[in-house]
């Protein structure tokens, strides 16, 4: 097959880029890839502090970012959001659970708890595939 007629082929199909992650080529959910939905996740918060205790660690990471403004300056701020923002990036593959102990050592949370030791019993050591996992983060799927 000639490149032109293999050209013409992909013009007249649908781009990749239209289909949802969430759903499949066919319209139906990739439950394998997405989990199983929850008509709970789409109401709205059901009391008033929910919404609040979601936002807790961006509300307290802003204080905390406006107090050490005003005792240290501009300058501490800002190095702690870099610092922040370098520890997010740093994550193991996809199919590996991450600590995240940079972020609790940045934060302050020095608390040893159940998860620390012996793992959260709904993160246990579940491996998917990881090819497959590596393609669907890096979109080729």
């Amino acid at each position: 097959m000639n490149s032109k007629a293999l050209s013409s082929q992909l013009k007249d199909s649908i781009p990749i880029a239209e289909l949802s992650t969430e759903y499949g080529g066919f319209g139906v959910q990739d439950t394998l890839r997405t989990g199983f939905t929850s008509v709970q996740s789409d109401l709205l918060p059901s009391h008033p502090l929910e919404l609040s205790e979601k936002n807790f660690q961006i509300n307290q990471d802003k204080v905390n970012f406006s107090t050490l403004r005003n005792i240290q300056g501009l300058h501490a701020p800002l190095k702690l959001q870099m610092e922040l923002r370098a520890a997010k990036q740093v994550q193991r593959l996809p199919f590996l659970q991450s600590s995240n102990i940079a972020l609790d050592t940045l934060r302050g949370n020095e608390c040893i708890g159940f998860e620390d030791i012996l793992c959260d019993p709904s993160e246990s050591e579940l491996i998917g595939e990881p090819h497959m996992m590596m393609e669907h983060k890096l979109g080729l799927l």
